[in-house]
């Protein structure tokens, strides 16, 4: 598989494995907020790969498995040695359910995802996600959603607890036996990601929201402990669920809710600073998130191959330097926060 355009490569963490400094994510093809048809969806995948971009992150979450079978029917197209296959444990789905809480996917498989992060749910949501992608083995697992945000302040100690007793042996034991390359976590919540780091030998880690252009609570312990550790970074929204890509517009969301004044006012005076400089918003929101050396790759959606072809042309696109120190000049970015460099050096 030639690309058209070679998207940079970073080693992630440990792993033999290299993976592109941009992500598919495939949330999306799952039919959130949005139904897709196959063809689109497929195509979208297809594009990415065209363009050089090796990392898939996929879930059973996603549309209930709606997303791992369009993957799978991506995958089928090209060499499966050319892609990095990253999947989520901690639901398998139930084929004789309702489709229940769909989490925001419109449309989706008419299962219902269930909750489990025992060793044997694991094994079971495994053996269901090779089945779905249609492969023998796996690149990377990550155990998803172990965090406040998913289970409540008053669940998060027993799902922790679930989570290392059951699933990490699983993948532990996966990851001895060759079946995957590496394990990881996927959450919202560097404390979380902390907590997992110092429990667990882990390869890698998907943290969404907590390291951008907007707020970077990440960067006081997890990062720094990422890189003593050698856990290969990888980050899902960067763009805050959407404001560092629309803009402070009204209906901006903020973590999947309409932002608050405080929030909207923030992001229109870091906007006004990337266009002081003729760069876009979401180009400067995804070069700073490159820009943190534990950070292996950023992980973006999309619906479309104009969407993913968008995505990798921002990241061609130059920031100079001295937007970075406007930015923390006027204190809208931590001091601390690495100057990212340019993302082919």
């Amino acid at each position: 598989m030639k690309p058209v355009f070679a998207v940079p490569r970073r080693a992630l963490g440990g792993t033999r494995l290299q993976v592109s400094v941009l992500g598919f994510g495939t949330a999306p093809l799952g039919d959130l907020y949005v139904q897709l048809d196959d063809g689109t969806a497929i195509d979208t995948v297809k594009r990415a790969f065209e363009l050089g971009i090796n990392l898939l992150d996929t879930s059973p979450l996603y549309g209930n498995g709606l997303a791992e079978h369009r993957c799978g029917a991506a995958i089928r197209r090209v060499p499966r040695q050319d892609i990095v296959v990253c999947t989520k444990v901690g639901r398998w789905t139930d084929p004789f359910r309702g489709r229940g809480d769909r989490s925001g996917f419109v449309g989706g498989l008419p299962h219902q995802a269930v909750v489990d992060y025992s060793y044997d749910g694991t094994m079971r949501s495994v053996e269901q996600s090779l089945l779905r992608l249609g492969v023998d083995r796996l690149d990377l697992l990550l155990i998803y959603d172990v965090d406040v945000w998913t289970h409540g302040v008053d669940a998060i100690d027993e799902r922790f607890r679930e989570a290392m007793t059951g699933a990490y042996v699983a993948l532990d034991r996966l990851r001895a036996e060759g079946v995957v390359a590496g394990i990881g976590i996927g959450v919202n919540e560097a404390e979380m990601c902390v907590r997992f780091a110092q429990a667990g030998s882990f390869d890698t880690m998907l943290l969404a929201g907590r390291y951008s252009l907007l707020e970077q609570p990440a960067l006081t312990k997890f990062l720094p402990l990422a890189q003593q550790q050698g856990i290969g970074v990888l980050l899902g929204g960067v763009f805050n669920s959407g404001i560092l890509a629309t803009g402070a517009v009204s209906g901006a969301k903020y973590n999947y809710r309409d932002a608050p004044p405080e929030i909207l006012a923030r992001v229109a005076r870091i906007e006004s600073i990337c266009d002081a400089h003729g760069v876009a918003l979401p180009t400067a929101a995804l070069h700073f998130a490159l820009g943190h050396p534990a950070v292996a790759s950023v992980v973006l959606g999309g619906q479309s191959p104009q969407e993913v072809e968008r995505n990798v042309a921002a990241l061609s696109c130059d920031v100079p330097a001295v937007l970075w120190a406007d930015l923390k000049a006027e204190r809208l970015l931590a001091a601390e926060a690495p100057v990212p460099l340019p993302v082919a050096g």
